[in-house]
């Protein structure tokens, strides 16, 4: 399995004000075990209703959610797609990104023709569309690449899943909103 090249501790941020987004599985695995497990002792007691079936003690139940999402919680955390780090720098010079496990690349805020946060059924995704192509800096030499490109609307954009990065995908939408739009207030 691929990893990233390199660490956004060991690239330096092209101007001051810098925020870091990152992936995070294990802030991502606790979410994850919380929201399961209150999800299932909120059911539990439906279905206990119309299944007849209320023996159960409380403790077992709440045992029962605690495996339960664990289990869950660690295959999601852990499965090949979740385990490729993703980072995202927004500075006063633009954006830096290397998105599952790419070699990071950077675009000064002139050479950037949009950039949209939007949802893809369960995943939320930044697309980055360059002005142009030759104007993506890569941060370093040869590696695993650029992060994936797509087709959108505007042109060829780099995307990057933001499912586990945090601070999260409204923060990431705030900060590409000051940034791109200084006049207005996110």
């Amino acid at each position: 399995m691929e990893t990233m090249s390199m660490a956004p501790e060991q690239v330096q941020a092209p101007a001051g004000h810098a925020v870091l987004f990152r992936s995070s599985p294990a802030r991502t695995f606790a979410a994850m075990v919380v929201i399961l497990a209150l999800t299932y002792m909120a059911v539990s007691p439906l279905v206990d209703l119309l299944v007849g079936d209320g023996g159960d003690p409380w403790w077992s139940t709440l045992l029962q959610a605690v495996v339960l999402a664990v289990i869950a919680a660690g295959a999601l955390t852990f499965s090949a797609r979740s385990s490729l780090s993703t980072w995202i720098r927004i500075s006063d010079g633009g954006i830096e990104m290397a998105a599952q496990g790419s070699d990071p690349i950077w675009l000064a805020w002139p050479d950037i023709a949009g950039a949209v946060v939007r949802r893809t059924g369960l995943r939320t995704l930044l697309e980055v569309t360059p002005a142009d192509l030759d104007s993506v800096h890569p941060v370093q030499g040869a590696g695993p690449g650029w992060p994936t490109m797509t087709d959108t609307g505007n042109g060829t954009a780099f995307t990057a899943d933001l499912t586990q990065v945090w601070p999260g995908p409204r923060a990431l939408r705030r900060e590409l909103t000051r940034r791109m739009y200084p006049h207005r207030r996110a």
